[in-house]
């Protein structure tokens, strides 16, 4: 039986200067698939991929779209030897809109002008109501949603952004109740409690002004049914139509990410296939082996990952 896999799709966080710039350099598939999202959002994108500065590319409204354009350009170069056998795909915040790129179900110019969009959206509410976000490292004596809870109700509207392991999940929300959430969950035993460097409270109620914007701009756009389902971030559930795809990327605005549900649903239900990270770094990678250690994994960014990669497809045709 030919080996089958499930696509992975990384989020804001993976991004570094001089992302794909190796890919841009040797495949044509990968260079037009970047100059694709460069004509889309108006904007030489991929000059700031490869080349920084760094601080702007962290900006959300360029690292969104530089990430996409990287996703995309790997996928450009190895959709053709893949053929058939992606199976499933899940993208971590923004990289559901990449996920739905290689499912069929948006073009890469529509996906471009969203994820610009979004990022815009997302920076311009964080701009209007300030926010804050924070990483929450180890296991905890009471649940992260009771300590949100408290820390609402005494100090700032805070609330579980990211479940992304059993071990490791992102608050967000106001700052005094994200700085008083952080403070709870080191007495209740969290190895670290990191500040993120985000312009916003991503992922919570603080988002909900962003809202109209973005279903605007996902109504602008055509889309199609995915070819291969997508599990979404929203309720770790499989979407097959374009309808509920659309749907569930504007409740993802507001609502946490369920990555742990995601990964144990796509673990549970393709335990044979192969997970392949696509595009920039190996951070679901690293979480797919905490949260499903059975399942084998590959990250497939650089020129060197995709040769590794393209030679697996074809040892096991």
């Amino acid at each position: 039986m030919a080996m089958e896999f499930v696509f992975l799709l990384p989020g804001q966080g993976s991004q570094k200067v001089g992302m794909g710039k190796d890919l841009y350099e040797t495949f044509p598939a990968a260079r037009d698939a970047f100059h694709a999202v460069d004509d889309a959002v108006g904007a030489a994108l991929s000059s700031l991929a490869f080349e920084g500065p760094a601080d702007e590319l962290t900006r959300t409204v360029n690292a969104q779209p530089a990430l996409l354009a990287h996703s995309a350009a790997v996928w450009a170069v190895v959709r053709d030897a893949v053929g058939t056998r992606a199976v499933a795909a899940a993208g971590h915040s923004l990289g559901e809109f990449s996920a739905y790129l290689l499912a069929g179900t948006l073009d890469l110019a529509a996906a471009a002008r969203l994820v610009r969009r979004r990022g815009s959206l997302m920076y311009e509410q964080g701009v209007a109501r300030p926010g804050a976000m924070a990483a929450i490292l180890g296991v905890l004596s009471t649940p992260i949603d009771d300590l949100c809870a408290q820390a609402t109700a005494e100090r700032g509207l805070v609330v579980p952004a990211n479940y992304n392991s059993e071990e490791q999940v992102v608050i967000s929300g106001e700052v005094a109740g994200v700085e008083r959430a952080m403070e709870l969950a080191k007495e209740s035993g969290a190895k670290r409690c990191l500040p993120l460097p985000v312009s916003g409270a991503f992922h919570s109620p603080l988002m909900a002004p962003a809202v109209d914007g973005l279903a605007r701009a996902l109504e602008a756009e055509t889309w199609h049914d995915p070819v291969i389902p997508v599990v979404a971030n929203v309720n770790a559930s499989a979407v097959t139509t374009a309808a509920t795809a659309r749907e569930l990327l504007l409740q993802q605005l507001t609502a946490p990410v369920q990555w742990t549900r995601v990964m144990r649903t796509l673990a549970d239900r393709f335990p044979s296939a192969l997970f392949v990270e696509v595009g920039t770094g190996a951070v679901l990678t690293g979480l797919a082996r905490r949260i499903a250690p059975e399942v084998q994994t590959t990250a497939v960014g650089t020129v060197a990952d995709v040769e590794k990669f393209v030679a697996l497809i074809s040892q096991n045709s």
